[in-house]
């Protein structure tokens, strides 16, 4: 395992980063060690809510989980207003930065991640494959 720091800019779309990320470094796994930020406005899926839900900002990010594969992240997010109220769920595209998001990542060299559509659950769930050859 090794990790990769980065820092996002204010107006970023953190999902969209990520997911760029990925691609344009060809990385077959990695996930989310860690996170500090703050939005200007989340974007989420709510447990059992099949919409999205938009909270503005500012918002201060308390936590951000989830692994990373080429077709996508599956990214949960937790944060807090203004008065310290928590709130989070599935991250969606639409996340904006306010003035940083120090993320960092691990980088799975050994393993692929890919999603693949679960017609149990209806969403397009991980898929672990290893070992796997990554050329340097």
């Amino acid at each position: 395992m090794t990790s990769l720091s980065l820092r996002l800019q204010p107006g970023d779309d953190i999902r969209n980063s990520l997911s760029r990320l990925l691609l344009d470094r060809e990385l077959p796994a990695a996930c989310v060690l860690s996170c500090a930020g703050c939005l200007s406005r989340a974007a989420l899926r709510l447990a059992g809510n099949g919409g999205g839900t938009i909270i503005e900002g500012p918002l201060e990010i308390v936590s951000l989980s989830g692994t990373l594969s080429p077709q996508g992240p599956h990214l949960h997010i937790a944060f807090a207003d203004s008065i310290g109220r928590v709130l989070g769920g599935h991250l969606l595209d639409g996340c904006i930065v306010l003035t940083t998001a120090e993320i960092v990542l691990a980088i799975l060299p050994d393993v692929r991640f890919s999603r693949r559509h679960d017609a149990a659950t209806g969403y397009a769930e991980l898929v672990i494959t290893s070992p796997v050859e990554v050329t340097p």
